[in-house]
Parts: structure tokens; sequence; C-alpha cells
């Protein structure tokens, strides 16, 4: 035989290998009343490879390998095989026929017993030694690091193919194939791979990752989207007690009150590299909880995992995503160390939960090799880059990452960067991605230049009635060192143009120094938060309503300029001192509200002089710390991941009589602290603080106004039952709490458990007073009263009504004789939560 046809022959064997050498199964399971079988175990004979049904008896299952027989098995059920004709097997219907050796109630509820049960007294193994397995048995650790995020869309099919919306872009269907873990097909839209060192100290609770390189196709510049993508890079330990994923937090199954929320049974014993290991089956007990499928092996002397698989269930109270898949491998080094050595994470989102609903997979995969130990590092090694950013790591060829991967990409995966190349050259695909863009920043971009934001474009108040404003800002990317924004207003019922404009510059991007300075003429609800800063451009929400309970004419013509500059010594804590001068007047022409106040106090001769202008120059300085915050880009400004942090925020300000014919000298400390807390499976609170005190005479235009809401919708840190301007204090501290139990009590509802409903409960309070002084100077008309009792409000919400909708409900606690004193409220909210 010629060489030529032995090269023809090793192709085609190759080639049949591929095509025939692996085994595909979907179906149902279901028991002899036609019910389905949820969370069974369907396992390929002989292997360790196996899925776990769905809520709805449903299973998928494929391998690489070719395999005859199919094991179907649940608690209270005979064990069934079935044969596999073919090496692809679709919508199978396996019927599972009761043990009538067990209980009938254990048959039909599949609840396993907490008490003799060996798999649980192999879990309680398990948590005697979770902080003695893996890295932890060592002092220091690094070891190198692969990851891999890809975006698929998925449910591919003739008739999407054939949409209008594709037309000129049929080609990228050429890419499509099908999921190993579902089964369905889907088409590679991103991906993204990165190649880092990581390095981590347990006895100093340190831990830093050094990226080398990074590559990625599609969606480059977009930081939302680069925000999103972060978001699957979070970080977590199956041996943790909760794992957070999309700002959720799960129970692991390896959780010490797994047993309070999983059912666990000891399904099989095998060796796997030579170490026997028990395998176990866990699923659900209840519906809609935060909870996970699937099973694990476990080595029967270190009780450590060799391997776990693991499926979000459907009735997760989770928008947005209809499939979590988590796999993780673990390899034996020696007899007592088991490192974890693949961590393969798939979601599916998607609008609906139904199974033919289209949607977008997100896979991240991640490896590590060469780990060392005990390699000590200078505590200096483990401070964070405030702003470094190394652009080489973007820069390495392809010869690079052919030498360095972990692994191969597959033939779809190096497609991904050539489709997408030649797709971003389709006129019809840029303009779908340029309109995604603009809803997900609000800005329009004209090459350098961005319009908007779209949102403020309209607005309403009793002052300025109609509002019209049209804006923009410099847009070159997203790591731009300076940035000039600006925008225009027109009130129809006051007949007066606004305008404001701001600049900020970033000369030294090593500490973030950057120095900023604006000027605004405006209208404002002022008073609408205690520790409000000095964003020339910054409009809060009550001063734009279009739905408001009662009158409010209290609105404020405001002129400010401000000059700053700040800079991060160590990540996340921002130091910012600057000045600015203000001039404050009442907008309302009627006597409804005034900032009127007394320069020369009236006495039994005089009626005492008015000035009803407030002047003021003022120094401020700040320090904000957000310890845990995570950001996206390196320029001027920054994008924020949407995850909870912890923030401290300080100020002093100091106003200076006489300074550009400044009226009043005081000194103002302000303090304001907001904390997360994750309460494990019950949900999520958060607490916030301020206090504040005021040294010195000032006006109602100086003074701290308790920030009441009149509006129909949630204003962050108000009170939903105040009028605006109902109470005021020159020294106070306020507290709010709120706590989300995520679904955890509707749950228990068999009404109200599909609705997937979030509860939400909260009360608020604040306590101040208000010097004879201030009072004495007061010539506004309106009432100086502090809330020298102790407001409070407490309330109930109603969250992911809609999966978009939050409706709060409070009541007011005290001070219910006072005039148009609200004693009920109720506030709407819009937002995209998981």
């Amino acid at each position: 035989m010629s060489n030529k046809h032995s090269v023809f022959s090793l192709f085609l064997l190759l080639f049949l290998t591929t095509a025939f050498g692996q085994t595909k199964v979907s179906g149902i399971v279901i028991d002899d009343t036609k019910l389905p079988v949820p969370y069974a175990n369907v396992q390929f004979k002989g292997t360790t490879q196996s899925a776990v049904t769905n809520e709805d008896g449903k299973f998928y299952l494929e391998s690489p390998n070719t395999y005859k027989t199919l094991v179907v098995s649940f608690m209270g059920y005979k064990t069934k095989e079935v044969e596999l004709a073919k090496s692809v097997n679709y919508d199978f219907s396996i019927t599972l026929l009761p043990d009538n050796q067990l209980s009938e109630v254990t048959i039909y509820t599949g609840k396993t017993s907490k008490k003799n049960n060996p798999a649980l007294d192999i879990l309680r193994k398990i948590w005697e030694r979770k902080r003695k397995n893996g890295l932890y048995m060592f002092d220091q650790y690094q070891m190198e690091k692969y990851e891999k995020v890809e975006f698929d869309m998925n449910t591919i099919d003739s008739a999407f193919m054939k949409r209008k919306i594709w037309k000129g872009m049929e080609f990228i269907f050429q890419h499509v194939d099908t999921s190993d873990i579902t089964g369905k097909t889907y088409l590679p839209i991103f991906i993204n791979e990165q190649l880092s060192d990581v390095y981590g100290d347990n006895d100093k609770s340190k831990k830093k990752e050094v990226v080398k390189a990074t590559k990625n196709s599609g969606f480059t510049g977009n930081q939302q989207i680069q925000a999103f993508i972060k978001d699957l890079y979070a970080e977590y330990n199956i041996y943790d007690n909760y794992l957070l994923f999309f700002d959720k937090s799960f129970t692991s199954p390896l959780s010490r009150t797994g047993i309070d929320v999983y059912n666990y049974v000891l399904r099989d014993t095998a060796v796997i590299d030579n170490k026997t290991c028990y395998n176990i089956v866990f699923y659900p007990r209840r519906k809609s909880e935060l909870t996970f499928k699937g099973d694990f092996w476990v080595a029967d002397t270190t009780w450590a995992i060799k391997s776990i698989n693991m499926a979000v269930t459907k009735s997760a109270n989770i928008n947005w995503v209809k499939d979590i898949y988590i796999e993780q491998e673990f390899e034996v080094v020696n007899d007592s160390v088991f490192l974890l050595t693949k961590d393969y994470m798939m979601s599916d989102f998607s609008f609906s939960k139904k199974d033919e609903s289209k949607g977008v997979y997100g896979k991240r995969t991640t490896y590590y090799r060469n780990h060392k130990f005990n390699l000590k590092k200078p505590e200096e090694f483990y401070k964070q880059d405030v702003n470094f950013l190394d652009t080489s790591i973007y820069q390495k060829d392809e010869e690079y990452w052919r030498k360095n991967r972990f692994e191969e990409l597959n033939k779809d995966e190096q497609g991904v960067y050539s489709m997408l190349d030649t797709l971003k050259t389709v006129k019809k695909f840029r303009r779908l991605y340029t309109g995604v863009e603009i809803l997900a920043s609000g800005y329009v971009n004209y090459d350098w230049f961005d319009y908007g934001p779209i949102y403020s474009s309209f607005g309403y108040n009793e002052v300025e009635k109609f509002r019209l404003r049209a804006g923009g800002r410099t847009y070159f990317g997203p790591n731009d060192p300076w940035r000039l924004e600006g925008y225009t207003a027109y009130g129809f019922g006051d007949d007066k143009f606004k305008f404001g404009l701001s600049g900020k510059w970033m000369i030294d991007k090593k500490s973030r120094v950057i120095v900023s300075g604006g000027y605004r003429r405006d209208v404002e609800q002022i008073g609408a938060d205690l520790t409000s800063t000095n964003d020339v451009l910054g409009r809060s929400n009550a001063s734009s309503s279009v739905f408001a309970s009662g009158s409010n004419g209290k609105l404020t013509n405001i002129q400010l300029a401000t000059a700053a500059i700040e800079f991060e010594p160590v990540k996340n804590f921002r130091v910012k001192t600057g000045m600015s001068y203000r001039t404050l007047r009442s907008a309302n022409n009627s006597d409804e509200f005034s900032l009127d106040y007394y320069t020369t106090l009236p006495t039994q001769n005089t009626p005492g002089v008015v000035a009803s202008e407030v002047r003021q120059s003022e120094l401020q300085f700040e320090v904000d710390w957000t310890p845990k915050r995570q950001t996206i880009g390196y320029g001027v400004e920054r994008d924020i991941v949407d995850n909870p942090y912890s923030r401290i925020f300080f100020r002093v300000s100091s106003g200076i009589e006489g300074m550009l014919d400044s009226d009043f000298e005081y000194q103002k400390l302000q303090l304001y602290y907001r904390q997360p807390i994750i309460i494990g499976a019950i949900g999520r609170s958060f607490i916030t603080t301020e206090v504040g005190k005021t040294y010195g005479t000032v006006p109602l235009g100086l003074t701290n106004v308790v920030p009441g809401n009149q509006t129909w919708w949630q204003i962050d840190n108000t009170f939903a039952n105040l009028n605006f301007y109902e109470f005021l204090a020159d020294e106070y501290v306020t507290m709010h709490w709120e706590h989300n139990f995520q679904g955890k009590l509707f749950a228990r509802v068999p009404a109200l458990r599909k609705l997937n409903w979030r509860e939400i409960v909260g009360v608020r309070a604040v306590y101040g007073t208000i010097s004879d002084e201030n009072k004495a100077i007061n010539a506004s008309g309106l009432i100086y009263r502090a809330p020298e009792n102790v407001y409070y409000e407490y309330g109930f919400g109603i969250g992911n009504i809609f999966k978009v909708f939050r409706l709060d409900f409070s009541w007011r606690g005290n001070y219910l004789d006072l005039p148009d004193a609200r004693r009920f409220a109720i506030k709407g909210s819009f937002g995209f939560y998981f």
C-alpha cells in the first residue's frame, strides 16, 4: 500500500472513530403511574459517567466512548438496565417499578432518613476534614492557571436560522454544534482565554493572581459585557457552606446545613486512581430553594472529594438562568493530597425556563497545574495594584498560545475567532451590536463623542413642568485618561435654560491622581440625601418625577462651581480634597417655599433684615473606602461590577465666610457606612448608617434635611413616609435595615411557590436635633422640626414580580399627628436581578 493510501486510511479511521466512537442518550424516567421521577441517577454501566434527571424526570448523557448499557436507579425503585441498540438514542422513556420491600411513603416522596443513613456518616467525616484537604494543607502555595470563558447561543433550529434578522450572516451557522451536557444545539459567539500564575499564603489569608496573557474575540471594548464575564469568574470553594453565584447564595451539598435541604443516598463504591471511593447522590428536599442536584465521589481515608457534578434545580428562585452545571475534578498527588485540577461551570441564560426556550450558554473552564508549596513571599508581594494595566498581555501571538495552553482549542473554539472577525465586517451585525450597546450604556456613540444619557432626556416637576435635556461626553475608549461632559436642559414651566459642564483628567495612572472641575446651573430637589456629593452633573431622582404623592414645589435654583483633586494610596481607598462655590435660591415664585433667612435678627422695634439667596464657599475633605469592590477599566472613569460590597464614606466640610462674598462660616462632619451581610440560606441584609453634625449657624439651604420621598418610586436611603423638608437637623444619626429572604418563605407556600416572588422586610429610623440659633435665623416660614423622639417607619416588600418589578409597603411608626403626615406609602421600582 502506498504512503498516500496509508494516510487516507488513517484519516478515514480517525473519522470513523470520531463519528461512531461515542454514545448519546436522552429521555425521561417515569414510574408505573406515568409520573416523572425527578433526581433519578442515569449511568453508563461500569463507569462513573452519570447524570441526574431534572424535576421533570428528563436527562441527557453523552460520552466520547461507546457503551451498550444504561443503568437507571432511584431510592424506592428497582434498578433498571437498558440496552442501547445505537450510539445515538434520543427520547427514551424508561419506567422504574417500585421496590415493594420499601415503605410506600419512601417510594413516593423520595425523602431520605436523617437517621441510620450511611451517606450522612460519610458527610460528617467530610466536614471534619474539609479545612485539612488540598491547598489548606500547606502554609503557602503557587500554581499555573488557564481559564477559558465562552458564550454560545443555544437551541438553534432550522426555523431560527431562517429568520430575516440573520440575512447576510448565514455563514455563522456553519459553527453550530451540540452540547454534551444538555444535548442542545449551540452557536459559539464569544471566547476569552487567560493564562496566569496564582499565589497564596494560608497563614496570612492572602491571595494574588498575576495575569500573563489574555486573548478574546468579539466584544473586547464593551465594559458592560466584560463586567458580566467577570461575574462568571467569581471563585468558590465546594467545601464552603454556601456558594455565591449571580448574587445568590446557594447551599453547597457539602454544607453543614445540607442535611436540612438535601436528600443523600450512598449509591456505589469504586476504586478510582488506586483509591477506594464512595459515590453519594444528592437532591433537594423542597422545591424553589437555592440548591443543586448531582453526585460526588469521596475517598474513604482522607474524606477528600475526588470529583463532583451538580446542577441547579429547575425550580430554584433565580431569574434569567435556566441551568447551572458545575463539574470539578481533583487529582491525587499522593496518598493524602487531593488538588483541584479542573473546574467547569456552564450557565444557560434565558428569558424562560421552558426546555424549548432559546438562550445563551456561559461556559467557564479552569485548569490548574505545576503546584508548588511552602515557598514564602514577602508581605509586599500580595499588595494589590491600584491601577496597573499591562498592555503586553493582550499582544501574545498564536505561537505563544499554542505552546502555553493547557489543552488545545477544539474546532468550534478555533472557529470563533475567525467567525467573529468576519462578522464584525457585516454592516447589519454592526447595527445590531450598536443597538445593544445603546440600551446597555444609555449613550449613542459618534466616533469620539457619546450622546446621552438618553434615559435623562425627559423629566417633569412642578416648577419646570415638562423638561427636555440633551448632553454628551468625550469617549475614545474605556481607558480614557481624561473626559469632558456637558448638558443643557430647558423647562417649559419656568421658561429657563439650564446647563452643566465638567472635566476630569488623570495625571498619574499608578495612584489614580485625578483633577476635576465643573460648573452647573439648574433646578434641583436639595435635601434628597444627607451625605450628598458635589457631583456637578449629578441630579437626584427626587428632582424629576412624573408620579408624586402630594404637592411638591420645594425646589431650588442652584449654581455650583467645583474644583478637586483625588487619589488612591491603596486599592479601593480614595482620598479627595476640593472646594466649591454655590448659590441657592428658591425656584418657586409662589409663597409655598422659600430659603429666606435673617441677616439681622428681628427685635421688638425692628422687623429684621431678610436675604433670599445663599452664597457659600466651602472646602471639603473626603475619604471613601470600598473594600472588595471590583471595577472594570483603568481610565478616569470605571464601571463597577455589580457585587455587594461594604462602603465607608467620611467627609469634613468647612464654610469660609467672606470668600467670594460667602455668607456663613461653619464646620460639618458626616459619616456614611453601608454593610451587606449574607446570612446563608435565609438571604441577605443591608445595614446603612449615617451620622452627622454641623458646628455653626446655618440657614435652611445649608442645614441637613432628613430625606423624604414624595415620589411613587423607591429612592435609596430615603424615608418613604416623610415629605420633603418635614424634618431638619444639625446633628443626626440614621439607620436603615433591609433584609431580602430571596423567596425562602414564599417557597414554603404552595400557592405562591411558582410565582418565585421574594419577600423583603425593613425598618428605617432617624434621631436628630436642631439648635436654637439655627431656628432663630429662619425666615422661610417653614417650621423647623427635628426628630428628637426618634422617627421610625417599617414595612415589607414583594420583589421579583414578573421578574423585573418590586413593590414596597411601609407604615409610619410615630409623629402621626403632624399635618399632612403620611401613615402609609407604596413605592415601586424596576430592575433586572438574578
